[in-house]
């Protein structure tokens, strides 16, 4: 009986599939994608740091006030430095318009003084109408050194003017000789750049005043 060999042998060779074929360098890809993902700088500003309403979505507030920090330290020029930092932090991020109340307003010493009080009623109607917004950003630097190292300490929080729900909050110090802050300005500056972690790279952080401010504005911004 004739068989033919040729159907034969092509039965019994191994067989590649066109698929597997066709996808392998998109396989090869995707690999290489996960790899780069691996090796990319993760940075999560002040994790487990801070308060945010679970209930409360922040991107459908109208308009906010952030009034200019009141000053607790020895150093009166820096609560202006950290305000300007945070209205430029958050209005990067645009998750709601926003304002600027400074130090000489005349409302700004009645929104201060309440800072960590209970805002009754009759005083929340009161800010909402003269400032007309919706929310109002207040805070307190409460700590400042820059020798040895530098340390900040502030306290904030966010107050919904239309029922007097806190939106958020934080109090917080950071401390230049910390490891995990400095880990954190690291993670920081090697995302802004777009580059690798380098060793001692906060360095240049660490010693200015000004460049830390900036750095703990940014770090707040992050959270809201």
């Amino acid at each position: 009986m004739y068989r033919d060999r040729t159907y034969e042998n092509f039965q019994t060779e191994p067989k590649v599939s066109c698929c597997a074929l066709g996808w392998a360098p998109f396989a090869l890809l995707l690999a290489l994608i996960l790899l780069g993902c691996r090796n990319q700088t993760v940075y999560v500003p002040m994790a487990g740091s801070y308060y945010l309403n679970p209930d409360v979505d922040l991107s459908k507030l109208g308009r906010v006030a952030l009034v200019e920090f009141d000053n607790r330290s020895s150093y009166p020029e820096m609560p202006a430095a950290l305000s300007d930092g945070l209205f430029v932090a958050l209005q990067k991020k645009q998750r709601f318009g926003l304002f600027e109340v400074g130090k000489n307003e005349p409302v700004w010493r009645s929104l201060q003084s309440d800072v960590e009080s209970v805002w009754s009623p009759e005083l929340l109607m009161e800010m909402r109408r003269t400032l007309r917004c919706d929310a109002v950003l207040t805070g307190v630097l409460t700590h400042y050194e820059p020798y040895p190292h530098t340390t900040v300490g502030l306290r904030m929080r966010l107050i919904d003017l239309r029922d007097g729900k806190l939106l958020w909050a934080v109090e917080q110090v950071w401390d230049g000789t910390d490891e995990s802050t400095r880990a954190r300005i690291r993670k920081h500056m090697a995302r802004k750049k777009g580059i690798s972690e380098a060793a001692g790279a906060e360095e240049l952080v660490v010693v200015s005043g000004r460049k830390f401010i900036q750095f703990v504005a940014y770090e707040v911004g992050e959270t809201l």
